[in-house]
């Protein structure tokens, strides 16, 4: 069997593609791979944000529904999202950052030994900053060559996710039996689970919690996580894993960027297998990725009137030059 190589990507829902696009550029520093839309509702925003070349295991990915209600932060539900940074001193460079751009953060704390730096955005989605000093494990991605964090403090992958649950014997059984994670700690209510390479690019943080309402999901909380997987074989097998322990699939979906497939696997926490490529540049130069509308070709032919439902975004930085912001 070949196992789960880690996280591929994290996507959420956001109240403004607008402000979220501002938010993650040029405050976080991450670069936008792609402008494409949710290809199950067209009239959606899809935006991509990841390293330099959209390297799996980097990207936060966010929808745009039109309409939809603010969520509610609560038990069962994937509650918090991290991102890698290179050391401990990237996390003071953060703290900085985030008070000069009057973000809202707890200061730097220790998490399993591990310095990490949990703040909010707009939409009180929930985010944290993890160090990966003294690390090994996935390997990280490419910091935006051109973005305004200086190098040695930015951005450089996705670290774990964070997943609270009513039922904890029930998602440590399905972690370890069925995607083959292993405990390697545990704080209280909080466990800690890795997979494959290990390091903060293949680990959950799940925490037990029976006592918080269920978690409503809307702007401001997770849509589902994606785990890594090498190619479409892989995914093949996954998917007749899955289902020989019961759970319904949704079978193969080709994303054109990635192959994916899809599973409920506890009350209101989906998971997604998603390949490494083909990837973000396939359809897009490198200088310009995420700066048009990028389609699929299987939606190209309605390209005309998707352009009518979502409203122009102005996403061009190739023609800019963000300086490095030293603190």
């Amino acid at each position: 069997m070949n196992g789960l190589k880690g996280m591929h990507h994290v996507t959420a829902i956001t109240s403004s593609a607008e402000k979220n696009y501002e938010f993650f550029t040029y405050v976080l520093g991450m670069r936008l791979v792609k402008k494409t839309v949710n290809q199950d509702d067209i009239q959606t925003y899809h935006l991509f944000f990841a390293d330099d070349t959209g390297s799996p295991g980097t990207d936060m990915t966010f929808f745009d529904f039109p309409g939809i209600p603010k969520g509610s932060h609560g038990t069962n539900e994937i509650y918090k999202s991290s991102f890698r940074v290179p050391s401990d001193v990237a996390l003071d460079y953060w703290v900085k950052r985030f008070d000069r751009y009057e973000v809202k953060h707890t200061g730097i704390k220790d998490q399993f030994g591990t310095k990490v730096l949990n703040f909010v955005d707009f939409d009180d989605q929930q985010y944290q900053l993890i160090s990966d000093e003294n690390l090994d494990g996935v390997t990280s991605g490419t910091p935006w060559q051109k973005g305004p964090i200086p190098l040695e403090y930015a951005i450089i992958g996705l670290g774990p996710i964070h997943v609270r649950v009513a039922n904890f014997d029930y998602f440590k059984e399905m972690l370890e039996k069925v995607l083959q994670y292993k405990e390697i700690a545990e704080n209280g209510s909080f466990h800690l689970f890795e997979v494959g390479e290990g390091g903060n690019g293949a680990r959950i943080v799940v925490e037990y919690n029976p006592v918080l309402p269920q978690a409503m999901q809307g702007y401001g909380t997770v849509h589902h996580a994606a785990l890594r997987v090498e190619d479409r074989n892989v995914l093949k097998e996954w998917d007749e894993r899955m289902r020989s322990f019961g759970f319904q699939t949704s079978g193969f979906v080709d994303r054109f960027f990635f192959g994916s497939l899809y599973v409920r696997v506890a009350p209101q926490i989906l998971f997604e297998f998603a390949t490494d490529g083909p990837g973000f540049m396939g359809d897009e130069p490198y200088e310009t990725l995420g700066e048009k509308l990028s389609l699929p070709p299987f939606l190209e032919s309605d390209r005309e009137k998707i352009e009518q439902m979502v409203r122009p975004i102005d996403t061009i930085r190739s023609t800019k030059q963000l300086e490095k912001e030293y603190l």
